[in-house]
């Protein structure tokens, strides 16, 4: 069991939470993740990424995006209320290094787990250029935390309401046609992004990391769905990853079985709404 400390929106349908967790946050590395229920006997699990970690305090941030019923619900837990299961750290750990120069890209709520990432890289050594993108300025999150770590930093909002007007491919290729080009580029967000990040560095030769953690279910390889074809190898994100080299990753393939849950998660969040507005209406009686 563990404590929601302290929760906050960071935009529309996204949340952050400090959770009490003491062993997780002594033992957690960038790249880790943990898995929550709400509900002990019926609760889904829910994989998400340690988005940060404080010893003294004992407790791990957790970002989310509300995206069907279990998600929902944890976003309608308070401060004081107890989650009855987490589990963690689980996961292979980023590989951290002095690579040299990092090019760290995350895109929407990817940039919860690159955070993490980006801070061990900087405190190895290496020189951190940071680009992080959404659809409009309400959905950039983390700019500050993200921003302290940089040695450069570019924002970019497709719509050009906040920072570069710009796809985050685009200061990529700019950054990797440079006369020093990076050793290393680190892409996490939607799996389109990530794919075009690949795409991208790939002409100049640039190792590509990606995190395919949105694929994971149920974090132990004991369901299955999470399996990738990366390299003609099948491997599992939640046991094998969740980071691979997106050079190799079939990304259409994981693309296509991403899609396949869509309808049943638009489903449950519906559903979720309609029990919402039931308890309101009786509430009001």
């Amino acid at each position: 069991m563990s404590r929601i400390i302290h929760k906050e929106q960071l935009s529309k349908d996204v949340f952050l939470m400090r959770l009490e967790a003491p062993l997780i946050a002594e033992e957690r590395k960038a790249g880790q993740f943990i898995i929550l229920q709400t509900d002990e006997d019926l609760g889904e699990r829910i994989p998400l990424t340690i988005a940060d970690a404080d010893e003294d305090e004992g407790s791990i941030t957790i970002i989310f995006q509300v995206v069907g019923k279990s998600t929902n619900d944890l976003s309608h837990l308070n401060k004081g209320d107890d989650i009855p299961v987490l589990v963690g750290p689980l996961g292979m750990p980023t590989h951290i290094e002095n690579f040299g120069t990092v090019v760290c890209v995350g895109g929407g709520i990817g940039v919860a787990p690159l955070h993490p990432i980006a801070q061990a890289l900087k405190k190895a050594g290496n020189k951190v250029i940071t680009i992080i993108g959404a659809r409009n300025k309400d959905l950039i999150i983390l700019e500050d935390k993200m921003k302290e770590i940089a040695d450069e930093f570019i924002v970019c909002t497709d719509d050009g309401s906040y920072g570069r007007k710009a796809l985050v491919t685009e200061p990529l290729k700019e950054i990797c046609k440079r006369e020093e080009k990076p050793n290393m580029a680190i892409a996490i967000g939607p799996p389109v992004m990530m794919k075009f990040c690949a795409e991208t560095t790939r002409p100049y030769e640039v190792f590509t990391q990606v995190s395919l953690n949105t694929i994971m279910v149920d974090g132990t390889g004991m369901c299955g769905g999470c399996r990738v074809n990366v390299g003609g190898e099948v491997k599992f994100v939640c046991v094998d990853g969740p980071e691979f080299d997106g050079h190799k990753v079939d990304f259409d393939n994981m693309m296509m079985r991403l899609n396949s849950y869509k309808d049943f998660e638009k489903k449950k969040a519906h559903e979720c709404n309609l029990e919402l507005e039931v308890a309101k209406k009786e509430a009001e009686l």
